[in-house]
C-alpha cells in the first residue's frame, strides 16, 4: 500500500510495453510479408482510434442497480440534472483492471461508504471498463490514457463557480492507482488528496480496498499500522512506537506526514470488519539457572483488563529463545481489555507429534547434564501499540518465580512504566 512502490511498479510495467510494441512495429520489410505487417498496423490504429471514451457516473443513489447519472466533459446541462454539487466535496473512484468487464462488489461498498460518512459530497465512478477489460499490459498502457481524461474532466470543472481541486479526493485501486497518479501529473493545479489502494499481499484479494471501506464506516474504530524495517521485527513487537511519525491511522484516517522517504507499515486486523485489534509489546526477560542449552517453550499469556479478559494468546517465538536475556514478542486482542490488571503466564506441555518429540529430543541432547526444563521470569514489561502505556507486571509470588512445562505463572501490575527502582540494565539483552 505505499504509493512510492505502486508508482515505480507502473513505470516498469509501462517501459517494458513500449519497447515490447516499439520493437513489433519496426520498419515494414518487402514483399507481401510487409504487406501484411503494414495492414495489421493499420488495423491497430484504428481499433486504438475507435476506443470507447472514458465515462464519468456520478451515483445519486447507494442503491447499485441504480445506474446514477453520466457527467458529459464541456456540456453544463448534465451537471445541473444530476445535481453536482460545486460547493462540496467530491471524491473519483477508479477502478482497475478487469477479467469480467463489469464493477466488482467493492465499488458499490466503497461509493455507499462514502456517501454515508460525507453527506452531500459528490462521489463519481470514472467508468474506464472497455480499457480495462483488456489483457494486462493493455490494460496498463491505456492507464496513460484514462489519467489524461480524468485531468481533462477536472480541468474543465475548475472553471465552475465553486469548485476547487482542494476538495477533490482520487481514489484508485490497482490500476486505478496508476491512473490517479496521471491524472494528478496532468492536471492544472494540486489534487487535494490522492489514494493509491493496492494489493501487497496477492492471497488476500481486495483485503486493501476492505480495509479503506472499513476507516469510512467504522470511524470510532481505527487501526493503526507501525512503521518497521521487517515482518520479523514487527512479528517481535519491536516496532510499536509512535515516536516521530512512526505510526498512523490507515485508510481514510490516515494523517498527512512530512516524510519524503517510503516507508513499511505493518499491523494486525481481525478476519472481518471492524479490522481493528489492539497491539501489545511483550519483554520477558528469562532466567536460566540450571545452565539449559537450546530450548524452545510453548509460551501462552492471558491479559485480564477492566473491560474484558483476551483469549489465550500464544507467544511466537521468531527466533530462539534467549537465556539470561531479554526476550520480545507481539501479542493482539480483538477486544479492547481496558487497563491491564494481570498476565497469566503459561507454559504448556508439547503435544506428542513426531516433530515435538524430535524437538525434545535435541533440547534434551543439548543439555550438559541430565536437569529439568525449568526457567525463571521475575517479572513482564508491556506497552500498548494504540495507547503507547507502559506497564511492568511482577510476580504474584517473588519467592516463586520458576515454571517448567505444564505450569504457570501470575503477574500483577505492580507500576506505570518500565524501568523500577535500583533497577541496572541487563548485561545482555536481544533486541
Amino acid at each position: 500500500m505505499w504509493p512510492g512502490r505502486m508508482r515505480n511498479s507502473g513505470l516498469l510495467l509501462g517501459l517494458w510495453s513500449a519497447y515490447c510494441c516499439f520493437a513489433a512495429g519496426g520498419p515494414a520489410t518487402l514483399g507481401p510479408e510487409g504487406r501484411l505487417q503494414d495492414e495489421l498496423n493499420k488495423s491497430r490504429a484504428v481499433r486504438a482510434a475507435a476506443k470507447p471514451p472514458v465515462r464519468f457516473n456520478l451515483r445519486t443513489s447507494e442503491d447499485p442497480e441504480h445506474e446514477g447519472c453520466y457527467l458529459s466533459f464541456g456540456h453544463n446541462q448534465p451537471l445541473e440534472d444530476c445535481g453536482f454539487n460545486t460547493t462540496a466535496k467530491t471524491f473519483f473512484i477508479i477502478h482497475g483492471w478487469t477479467m469480467s468487464g463489469m464493477f466488482e462488489s467493492w465499488l458499490y461498498k466503497l461509493v455507499s461508504a462514502l456517501q454515508t460518512r460525507e453527506k452531500g459530497a459528490n462521489v463519481v465512478v470514472v467508468d474506464w471498463l472497455p480499457l480495462a477489460h483488456q489483457l494486462y499490459t493493455d490494460a496498463v498502457n491505456n492507464t496513460r490514457e484514462v489519467g489524461h481524461s480524468v485531468a481533462r474532466m477536472l480541468n474543465w470543472l475548475q472553471g465552475k463557480e465553486d469548485f476547487s481541486l482542494r476538495d477533490v479526493h482520487l481514489i484508485g485501486y490497482s490500476l486505478g492507482a496508476h491512473v490517479a497518479g496521471y491524472a494528478g501529473n496532468f492536471v492544472k493545479g494540486t489534487v487535494g488528496r490522492i489514494t493509491a489502494i493496492a494489493e501487497v499481499v496477492r492471497c488476500e484479494h481486495e483485503r486493501a480496498v476492505h480495509l479503506f471501506v472499513d476507516s469510512l464506516v467504522n470511524q470510532d474504530k481505527p487501526s493503526f499500522a507501525f512503521q518497521c524495517t521487517d515482518s520479523n521485527r514487527f512479528k517481535k513487537g519491536i516496532c510499536l512506537s509512535c515516536r516521530k511519525n512512526r505510526c498512523n491511522s490507515i485508510g481514510y484516517n490516515a494523517k498527512k506526514m512530512r516524510n519524503k522517504r517510503n516507508s513499511k507499515m505493518y499491523l494486525k486486523t481481525r478476519a472481518g470488519m471492524p479490522f481493528r485489534v489492539y497491539h501489545y509489546q511483550m519483554k520477558i526477560h528469562v532466567f536460566s539457572y540450571k545452565n539449559m542449552g537450546e530450548i524452545e517453550p510453548t509460551f501462552y499469556v492471558t491479559l485480564y483488563g477492566t473491560n474484558a479478559d483476551s483469549q489465550i494468546l500464544p507467544l511466537e517465538i521468531v527466533e530462539q529463545i534467549g537465556l539470561n536475556a531479554t526476550n520480545t514478542f507481539l501479542v493482539y486482542t480483538e477486544e479492547d481489555l481496558g487497563d491491564l490488571l494481570k498476565i497469566k503466564l503459561t507454559w504448556e506441555r508439547t503435544s506428542q507429534s513426531w516433530y515435538n518429540l524430535w524437538k525434545e529430543l535435541r533440547s534434551y541432547l543439548s543439555q550438559p547434564r541430565r536437569s529439568e526444563q525449568e526457567l525463571n521470569i521475575r517479572r513482564i514489561r508491556v506497552k500498548s501499540g494504540e495507547t503507547q502505556r507502559k506497564l511492568t507486571f511482577c510476580a504474584e509470588d517473588l519467592e516463586n518465580t520458576r515454571i517448567s512445562p505444564g505450569q504457570e505463572l501470575w503477574f500483577h501490575k505492580c507500576r506505570d512504566g518500565w524501568r523500577m527502582k535500583n533497577e541496572t540494565s541487563p548485561t545482555l539483552e536481544h533486541p
